[in-house]
């Protein structure tokens, strides 16, 4: 395991206060980018729950927020990780259709997100990892 997906995973079992999706994936990231983990939470809050509106998950604009935090601002790098969450979700990116789309295999809420937020963790590590 990694001390990330440590963090993640320590804060979405937190109930009080919630850390939303964005903030989950955003925070295990924000002290290796120089920004202190309060300053990330607050970052983050608007984009829970697909921007608040089912728009775009929140664990891929956190993810993007911290691959830009991490100096991999590169339209090649963001469009990489948003191709990858796509492709192991049948193509999707939208909150209120990942969500539809779980509900339909029977899956409960917390666990899939819980699940897409360690996905998104994991990706970033990867693509910040040194070659």
């Amino acid at each position: 395991m990694s001390k990330y997906l440590d963090k993640a995973k320590e804060l979405r079992a937190i109930t009080e206060p919630h850390y939303n999706c964005a903030q989950s994936v955003l925070i295990p990231f924000a002290e290796d980018a120089g920004i202190d983990a309060d300053t990330a939470y607050r970052m983050g809050a608007n984009f829970g729950g697909g921007m608040k509106m089912g728009s775009v998950c929140g664990v891929v604009t956190g993810g993007l927020m911290a691959l830009g935090l991490l100096g991999k601002d590169d339209p090649k790098v963001a469009n990489a990780f948003c191709r990858r969450i796509a492709e192991n979700h049948e193509g999707c990116l939208l909150c209120k259709d990942l969500l539809r789309m779980n509900a339909e295999r029977g899956g409960e809420k917390k666990p899939h997100c819980d699940a897409m937020v360690y996905e998104a963790v994991a990706l970033v590590e990867e693509m910040t990892r040194p070659s």
